[in-house]
This record gives structure tokens, sequence and C-alpha cells, in this order.
């Protein structure tokens, strides 16, 4: 990944934030969305873009984009330092490979633990059932 052209490839746009806010609110554009075309990103190899499209598909558009928005300060320089704070751990979360999960076989005490919780709980079972008449 490469921070420098990460950071050129992004867009932000400012639009009014909604909810309650009076005056200042209708006039004041502190609202900042993100917009990271995938796609057509030269910052990640082939490799990245496969891992992060696989992990990130629900954040995705079908195009392939990830938009991203604050409102959360009355601020815009804070709301876009807050979106691309979010933005990047996104892409560092997203591009984490799990480890792979190594097979282990169940100790013999544990085993044999289980089977007798097993016949105590079907003894248990057993003595709530109706006695045969036979």
């Amino acid at each position: 990944m490469n921070q420098e052209i990460l950071n050129t490839e992004i867009k932000y746009t400012a639009s009014r934030s909604s909810g309650p806010g009076g005056q200042h609110a209708n006039k004041v554009s502190s609202k900042v969305q993100l917009i990271f075309d995938f796609e057509n990103s030269k910052s990640f190899s082939e490799e990245e873009k496969q891992i992060l499209f696989k992990n990130l598909k629900s954040k995705l558009t079908k195009e392939k984009v990830l938009i991203l928005f604050s409102d959360e300060s009355r601020s815009q320089h804070k709301n876009k330092e807050i979106v691309t704070d979010r933005f990047l751990k996104i892409i560092h979360k997203g591009l984490v490979v799990p480890k792979k999960r190594k097979a282990t076989k169940p100790n013999k005490s544990s085993v044999k633990k289980r089977l007798e919780k097993k016949k105590k709980q079907a003894y248990k079972k057993a003595l709530r059932r109706k006695p045969d008449m036979d």
C-alpha cells in the first residue's frame, strides 16, 4: 500500500449537516464525505485489492467505491480528520489476513469428562421418564 498515492486518490465533498443547529447549520457545510474508488486505485497491488474486496464487500457500492461520511463535529476540518482516520483504520483492518487455524485433537481427559457428563445427563433424563409397566 502506497500512502502518498492513497492520499491523492481520496476525494472529499462537504455538504450541510442534517439535524438541529439553528441558523448556523443552515449556512455552513460541515458534513464531510470521503469517496474512494478501489477499482481505479493505483496505491494497492492486485493481490491487496482482492483481499480488500473480499473483506470490505459489505461496505462497498456496486461500482466498488467506498463512501464514508462524518458530521460529528461542527468543524469541517475536524470532520475531515475523523473520516480520514476512520478510512485508514478500515483499510488497515481490511488488509489483515487471519491466521490459518491449526486442527487439534482433544486430549484424553477432556474426552473422558465430556462422555461422563453426557452419561450423567442421560441418567437424569431417564429418571424423568414414565416407568415401563411390562
